[in-house]
């Protein structure tokens, strides 16, 4: 897609319109806008200007002082930007390339101010110039070529799989010449538990010495789970780097995770039985699989099957399969057959909704499942960015003291 198309798609969603909305704000048929989403014809200057005041209408107010600004790269929904605007960011350029996440990314974020969505990311990997100047760097990169299931997948089909996949896999260098022709303060990176122990450390110890050794920044790593947070057991790696030695350490992390005795159970992020509609309610013929196959299992002394939790228990981790059967996280139902968690209380589950916040869910039942299962815990990123943030004040210090910044080098520059 150019960039016209894009920008005028962009718009669409962050004014809140569909296809059919948009048609009847601008003027034209449901099929002339779905020609200007695709690219199969020119947007005439005065329909791109009335959807921007549209989109323009429907923004909050720009952040004028940010505390720093960061990238969001492979961004999904956007869980990882609401952590770091949560200490004073402000979100510069966002790169997610599936469309539905670009939907529910842009309902979310309607800001449109000098903001930058991009589509695929590798054409700014090859021209890292195109990102404005940014402090921070975030990015959840591809984990499915590094996770379990992904790596069984792909050696059952014969693929490969870690930096061999050419489709993801080496989509981390992606990252590292962006790091490496922006040099920011910071970043932090998220993936799967799994990606220390892929192909016996070899994968991990690439990313490392990539991150260390040719690009010169210290880091620190942690497994972090979401337990203490939400209830759910999702177990995911961060990385840390700091540019300058500002004395980052994930010790003494654990200071902010809530006492043991609070941390949630499933209860607190259930819908009430009327909420809650009869199609979550599992099929007979469902119902009936789940359990023989569960069975057939037990019996191979393997432990492969669904789970059924109460409102008392803490769920397995959220899969992006999850609209599949939904059998990794069950709700049992007095007198009639489980049910899978609704596309609400996953936003909740994984902390998207939480503490007054309203998360807009504008995709079908299946996308917003894959989603979810794909995003990050919204308050363990949160809790992170707290973490970070006295040890970014002195990086951005020394910054601002030393060497010139991104933000001053491409200011330069232009003058």
């Amino acid at each position: 897609m150019s960039e016209t198309p894009l920008m005028f798609t962009t718009d669409l969603h962050r004014a809140g319109l569909d296809p059919v909305m948009a048609a009847g704000e601008l003027g034209v048929s449901q099929r002339q806008v779905k020609r200007y989403i695709a690219g199969d014809c020119e947007i005439p200057k005065l329909v791109r200007e009335k959807m921007r005041d549209l989109a323009a209408a429907r923004c909050p107010q720009p952040v004028t002082d940010p505390a720093f600004r960061f990238i969001d790269l492979f961004a999904g929904i956007g869980g990882m930007r609401l952590g770091f605007e949560a200490i004073g960011g402000k979100c510069v350029f966002t790169s997610e390339w599936d469309r539905f996440s670009q939907k529910t990314y842009l309902h979310n974020f309607p800001d449109i101010d000098d903001h930058v969505f991009a589509g695929d990311i590798r054409p700014y990997g090859e021209d890292p110039s195109r990102i404005p100047p940014f402090d921070v760097l975030l990015a959840g990169f591809p984990c499915q070529p590094f996770s379990l299931a992904g790596v069984s997948k792909k050696n059952s089909l014969g693929r490969a799989h870690g930096f061999a996949c050419e489709d993801q896999g080496n989509l981390f260098f992606e990252i590292a010449r962006i790091i490496d022709h922006h040099r920011p303060a910071a970043f932090l990176l998220e993936n799967v538990k799994n990606l220390q122990s892929h192909d016996r450390g070899r994968t991990f110890e690439v990313i490392r010495r990539t991150l260390t050794e040719e690009l010169g920044y210290s880091i620190d790593f942690r497994v972090i789970s979401s337990a203490p947070f939400v209830p759910q057991k999702r177990q995911r790696i961060f990385i840390v780097g700091f540019r300058e030695d500002a004395g980052f350490s994930f010790e003494g992390f654990e200071k902010l995770l809530p006492a043991e005795e609070e941390w949630p159970v499933l209860g607190s992020i259930l819908q009430s039985h009327n909420e809650v509609g009869a199609k979550y309610t599992l099929t007979p013929k469902l119902w009936n699989y789940l359990q023989a196959y569960r069975k057939k299992h037990e019996k191979a002394g393997n432990g492969f099957g669904y789970t059924a939790h109460t409102a008392q228990d803490v769920a397995r981790t959220l899969s992006a399969r999850y609209h599949k059967d939904g059998s990794e996280i069950l709700i049992v139902q007095e007198g009639s057959r489980p049910r899978r968690l609704t596309p609400r209380e996953c936003a909740r589950l994984m902390g998207f909704e939480r503490d007054g916040r309203e998360w807009h869910i504008p995709v079908s039942d299946t996308q917003a499942y894959r989603q979810f299962g794909n995003a990050v815990v919204v308050p363990v990123v949160e809790a992170i960015a707290r973490h970070m943030e006295p040890a970014l004040t002195r990086a951005l210090e020394l910054q601002t003291a030393g060497a010139e910044s991104p933000i001053q080098r491409r200011t330069a520059a232009i003058a």
